[in-house]
């Protein structure tokens, strides 16, 4: 069974882009995540971009070549990970040419003749960009936990000025965003689900949130009824103590004091107690004919003298 951030990185990989500027931007997201760079012989910029998810592969290889007007040539590499339980690796390599070095001066990766390492703000000037941007940092370096877990979504980066740039996206659109350092990596993340499903719808994950609802309201609804049997546990175990330590009281009383001394009222709810040791102080005061607060007075006063006799002893 695939992951839960298969599934959505699945559904982001065929989303229908169409608008040149938000395709730039993503991609420029996605190569940042994932990509490395090579130089020729002849001062010529490569592309090798890294993913073990094969539709993202092919996102990537179709914007690529539909950026690139001029011919490229690309290669194709399988790996089989050595990771339990992961998937193949998938590395696509765009040969050294003209038309890359051109790609990347088109996606900010060149800018007067030096290597722009993360700010991308000439790319992310419309909101539909901002958006297609985190869709492409999301693909290439993002993680989202089944909401029937704990509520976690993150995005890693080994690039300290793209975490920044992505932190200043997330604060645009109002996310709660946390932000931390692990290991090599730099680490955005967002734990409260409303959060995350603003997040996903936004950068175009919509079939997947139905599943994602529909099981954070089963979750919710799951945790709302265990507190309330844990609620009913505690107050249930709380009756029976007070009811096991007012019997054995009264009990020690009535061994060194004649019921027939007590005051009449105390008598009875003496004798009640003691034939009644399970009941709660509503049955009690049932049984008495009185109310919750009488009774509760009278066992309060029965332990009481208890209490003295004992210190007197």
């Amino acid at each position: 069974m695939p992951s839960f951030s298969t599934e959505v990185k699945n559904e982001l990989a065929h989303f229908n882009e169409t608008n040149l500027c938000c395709i730039n931007a993503e991609l420029s997201a996605l190569l940042r995540m994932n990509a490395s760079f090579s130089l020729s012989t002849r001062h010529r910029l490569g592309i090798n971009f890294i993913t073990e998810n094969a539709a993202v592969g092919r996102r990537v290889l179709a914007f690529v070549k539909g950026l690139c007007i001029d011919d490229i040539q690309t290669e194709l590499v399988v790996k089989r990970s050595r990771r339990l339980h992961k998937n193949n690796q998938y590395t696509i390599r765009v040969i050294p040419s003209n038309a890359v070095t051109n790609l990347l001066e088109t996606l900010g990766f060149i800018s007067n003749d030096s290597f722009n390492m993360g700010k991308d703000n000439a790319l992310l000037s419309k909101y539909c960009c901002k958006e297609a941007y985190l869709r492409g940092a999301f693909l290439g370096g993002g993680s989202v936990n089944r909401p029937d877990g704990g509520y976690h979504l993150e995005l890693s980066t080994s690039n300290y000025e793209f975490s920044q740039q992505l932190l200043s996206l997330f604060k645009q659109f109002g996310f709660p965003v946390g932000h931390t350092s692990r290991k090599d990596k730099y680490v955005l993340y967002l734990k409260e689900s409303e959060a995350i499903i603003s997040f996903l719808r936004m950068i175009g994950a919509e079939e997947v949130l139905e599943d994602f609802e529909s099981t954070r309201n089963l979750k919710e609804v799951r945790n709302q009824v265990n507190r309330l049997v844990n609620c009913e546990t505690a107050n249930l175990q709380k009756t029976v103590n007070a009811a096991l330590r007012q019997v054995q009281n009264i009990s020690k009383l009535l061994k060194a004091v004649d019921i027939k001394q007590l005051p009449l009222p105390l008598q009875e709810t003496a004798t009640a107690r003691i034939n009644n040791p399970d009941a709660s102080l509503t049955e009690l005061a049932e049984i008495l004919h009185i109310g919750k607060s009488g009774v509760n007075h009278r066992l309060r006063k029965l332990e009481t003298m208890a209490l003295a006799l004992k210190e007197s002893e």
